[in-house]
């Protein structure tokens, strides 16, 4: 070959070198975007059943005990969120009685710290509200009492929606992160640095299995799911 052939050879491989790193540079950003996005889709979600469960325990549809083992989950869950800080709107006040008879004082309940967690914790707080809202519903029958209480039945029906939303955006936001870390696991991914900076995502990984006796979202009075 003479020397203006293995010019334009080498050339256009540098030319398709390039072409193929800034393609995986590319898909890897756009896979850094859906991560970042399907996670503030999540934290919507969990803070919306949160909220579900906090209108829940305050509404006086709940036995006592419930209400404040419920309450405390919930709180304990929005504080934990990024937006959390600490700081959360005051305490229901009948919810505020009922964990004021648990404490011994209303000054003591109305002065209860709601301190925020480390957020390796979050999946732990997150699966602690799952488990005390499942055994607060886990019987049919106080399940049916509960709708069958005035506002029982939207306020239940709100948790089945927004439970049930948290399901999907984990499910979505788990295969986003598998999806990323695949592509950061390339050779060509780890020898150019192509991730720069950017943290590995890791997946979210909470108890969120549902309540039977809740019912999905959807079903009507006669046939929730059992």
């Amino acid at each position: 070959m003479a020397w203006a052939e293995w010019g334009l050879l080498v050339a256009a491989v540098l030319v398709v070198a390039v072409w193929a790193v800034w393609v995986e540079a590319s898909r890897l950003d756009r896979l850094h975007r859906k991560v970042a996005q399907s996670l503030a889709t999540l934290e919507a979600q969990l803070v919306r059943r949160a909220t579900a469960a906090v209108e829940l325990a305050s509404t006086g549809v709940l036995d006592p005990v419930s209400s404040v083992l419920v309450g405390e989950a919930a709180f304990a869950s929005l504080d934990a969120g990024p937006s959390g800080g600490g700081a959360l709107a005051p305490v229901p006040a009948e919810l505020a009685r009922l964990v004021a008879a648990e404490l011994g004082s209303p000054a003591e309940a109305a002065a209860r710290p709601w301190a925020p967690l480390p957020a390796a914790d979050r999946g732990l707080v997150e699966s602690e509200l799952s488990g005390t809202l499942r055994a607060t519903l886990e019987d049919p029958a106080e399940v049916a009492a509960i709708r069958a209480e005035p506002g029982g039945d939207a306020l239940l029906d709100a948790l089945a929606a927004a439970w049930f939303r948290v399901q999907l955006s984990r499910r979505f936001h788990n295969e986003a992160v598998a999806q990323t870390r695949r592509v950061r696991g390339k050779a060509l991914v780890r020898w150019l640095r192509l991730a720069g900076h950017a943290p590995m995502p890791e997946p979210f990984d909470i108890d969120d299995a549902w309540p039977p006796a809740l019912g999905r979202p959807g079903a009507s009075s006669t046939s929730r799911e059992v």
